[in-house]
């Protein structure tokens, strides 16, 4: 079962590495993994996404709270939280295909970030549902290189 968690750290080098190894230490494999700044330069935000079993999770969360430069740990539920990824795709184009590759792109309401004379690049946030949905629908036009962020999530409503 996925599990998604959103830690609030202290904004200093090396919180990362010690976030990541205590899951690796356990023998996790992290799915996706997304860190950046807060609105508060001092607090970094961890969204770590995992593929466990409910118990491993409570124990994992257990051993976070230990470490000096976690601030906060929540574990966001699906339903009441809002995720999306960010994925950069470059396509090979021609001018034969360019107009079919536009209406994928406006469907998914995508943005086309860079154009060259035979390959376009395609930028697109979302679920990862819609994301690997766009991907499939490109394939057969010859992606060129595909990038993806982990994915980033925040729980609904107001702060707690």
């Amino acid at each position: 079962m996925n599990h998604i968690i959103s830690v609030l750290v202290e904004n200093k080098s090396g919180v990362l590495a010690k976030i990541s190894g205590l899951f690796s230490r356990r023998g996790f494999n992290i799915e996706s993994l997304a860190v950046a700044p807060t609105e508060d330069e001092r607090i970094s935000r961890i969204t770590i996404v995992v593929n466990t079993d409910i118990e491993s999770m409570e124990q994992v969360t257990k051993q976070l709270h230990k470490l000096i430069n976690v601030l906060k740990i929540q574990k966001l539920d699906p339903a009441n939280s809002v995720q999306r990824e960010l994925v950069l795709i470059k396509i090979n184009s021609e001018n034969k295909n360019r107009s079919e590759i536009m209406e994928i792109v406006n469907i998914f309401r995508a943005n086309v970030v860079d154009v060259t004379k035979n390959s376009m690049m395609l930028e697109l946030t979302g679920t990862e549902t819609k994301i690997n949905a766009f991907e499939e629908l490109l394939k057969p036009y010859g992606i060129l290189e595909f990038v993806r962020t982990g994915m980033i999530a925040v729980a609904r409503g107001k702060k707690s």
